[in-house]
């Protein structure tokens, strides 16, 4: 484990988050039932849904009973790609909204709230990834870390991290610093003295199907493993495994196409 990346550790995560901070990861699907299959047979995860839903069918993933992710259904007919989000901590979703604007963003959906878990804004930034803000309430975020099937680390990928680091040091108030003497467009966002994300300049190298993104890890007990899981539950790995930064990782995509990184943790 490096610095760059923090030093999560198992264990379970409640209370209030630091704003700015990734405390929540949420798929939009369209066949709620099969990808619940697909990440059931890859990470483990049991499901349960935490009540009516306004914004439609939602389940939450759990790891050993606590809550870790979120899995929603698109509606019949809505035609876009599926994507892992990634939901950045707020002291007040309506405020960040307005911030987001002022500074160059976009908002497209909210603020809303999820009933009692908590209020939320679904926005894309300057150059067009899609992240929200999340106003936890019952839900603060994900309430297990550093075990397989956890969120592990949020990076957002993007042509160059230069363009876009000041919208996010605006909304939130990060400290940037450079990875390391060797990447120079890839840049860790801190609060106080420990990382919480980074944004990766891609350069070329950026998927042009794919634009700028929000790119999730979870945490797997054998990278190698888990991505040939991922081909016989129906996905595909678009990287095979190798040796990065924080450990062993694998690019791969579930059946309907979103993308995800798997990354066995170096200990």
């Amino acid at each position: 484990m490096t610095e760059v990346w923090g030093s999560p550790r198992p264990g379970a995560r409640e209370g209030r988050r630091a704003p700015g901070t990734p405390c929540w990861t949420s798929l939009l699907a369209h066949d709620l039932e099969s990808i619940q299959d697909f990440y059931g047979g890859l990470f483990g995860w049991a499901f349960y849904s935490p009540g009516p839903r306004q914004l439609g069918p939602y389940v939450r993933a759990t790891v050993g009973g606590r809550d870790v992710a979120g899995l929603g259904e698109l509606a019949p007919g809505v035609r876009l790609a599926t994507a892992w989000t990634t939901y950045l901590a707020g002291d007040d979703a309506d405020e960040a909204a307005e911030w987001i604007r002022c500074l160059g963003g976009t908002v497209g959906v909210g603020p809303l709230s999820a009933e009692d878990a908590g209020r939320l804004v679904l926005a894309c930034d300057p150059v067009g990834a899609p992240f929200g803000v999340w106003q936890g309430q019952e839900l603060t975020g994900a309430q297990l870390t550093g075990v397989p099937g956890t969120p592990a680390w949020h990076e957002l990928v993007t042509r160059r991290a230069s363009a876009v680091v000041g919208f996010y040091r605006a909304l939130f108030g990060y400290d940037v610093k450079p990875a390391d003497a060797e990447t120079s467009d890839y840049l860790t966002l801190q609060i106080g003295d420990r990382p919480v994300a980074a944004i990766r300049g891609a350069g070329a190298e950026l998927p042009r199907d794919r634009g700028p993104h929000w790119m999730t890890y979870f945490e797997v007990a054998d990278t190698d493993a888990a991505a040939l899981r991922v081909v016989e539950l129906g996905g595909q790995v678009l990287r095979p495994p190798h040796e990065g930064p924080a450990g062993r990782v694998a690019t791969v995509a579930d059946p309907e196409g979103a993308v995800f990184t798997l990354l066995r943790t170096a200990r």
